[in-house]
């Protein structure tokens, strides 16, 4: 099925750039899904684009978009926050919803799965929501990933090892860690309305598995843990990949009712 691509910018709340792209299948829906990237990701992520085809062939449109200083996104990355990210989220749904579309669903992958909590906990109107390796939990994660020495060198020298494997180091600010506190996802979930699933594997050498089962405590809307034995934050094995994406794009398509004529 041959997917319309239109490559849009807006505004966020505050005024920065944001780059994005509306995927539409060939014939007429009222469905849509936001996707929101990982860390030092961009929009054209292996997820997102996979999700964009599987959602298409299905009949419901998608919009990826860059965060703050990512992809072709406006601002330098060092000063991202998840209060930023949040924003850009929230305006990301405003405008898909501004396009017509009556059913919207959110996904969230890894740190753009907490951002995705966190604005679907604000955005009532959301239909669903769909995260793949959520951290609902960042500042724990990242004691965690850095260790004591880590998080002393980062509030000395404002930058952070590659976490995507790149060689050196990566210029963010430590007010990135310092806002995160202020954005629990546990907390969020509590207040979500939309059917949420979470898809994790157990072997995730990035986001705590228990992350995801203490937050799929904490949700009180319908919902549904998918743990996939032996894989890694990743989802590396194609056999991992394939699962993940089509429970995503699943849960999307279960939620976001046919349209109605």
């Amino acid at each position: 099925m041959a997917v319309i691509e239109q490559a849009l910018t807006f505004k966020d709340h505050e005024g920065h750039r944001v780059s994005g792209i509306l995927a539409s299948p060939p014939s007429h829906t009222d469905r849509a899904t936001v996707l929101c990237h990982g860390f030092l990701s961009n929009k054209n992520s292996m997820t997102n684009k996979t999700l964009t085809t599987l959602l298409c062939e299905r009949g419901i449109a998608s919009f990826r978009f860059d965060l703050f200083g990512q992809g072709e996104s406006e601002g330098p990355f060092e000063q991202i926050t998840v209060s930023l990210a949040v924003k850009q989220a929230l305006a990301a749904l405003d405008l898909v919803a501004s396009k017509g579309y009556r059913w919207i669903g959110l996904v969230g992958s890894s740190f753009g799965g907490l951002v995705a909590l966190m604005a679907a906990a604000q955005w009532s109107s959301l239909s669903c929501l769909a995260l793949k390796c959520p951290v609902p939990d960042f500042p724990e994660m990242l004691e965690l990933e850095f260790g004591k020495q880590g998080m002393a060198e980062w509030e000395r020298t404002d930058t952070i090892p590659d976490v995507t494997g790149g060689e050196g180091h990566v210029k963010l600010q430590y007010g990135f860690y310092e806002d995160c506190a202020r954005h629990l996802g546990y907390d969020a979930a509590k207040i979500i309305t939309a059917p949420t699933l979470i898809v994790q594997g157990d072997q995730d050498e990035y986001a705590p598995l228990h992350q995801s089962q203490r937050l799929y405590s904490a949700l009180q809307s319908e919902k549904r843990l998918e743990i996939l034995a032996g894989a890694d934050h990743r989802f590396s094995r194609p056999e991992d990949y394939r699962r993940m994406t089509t429970l995503l794009a699943d849960w999307i398509v279960q939620h976001l009712p046919a349209e109605r004529l």
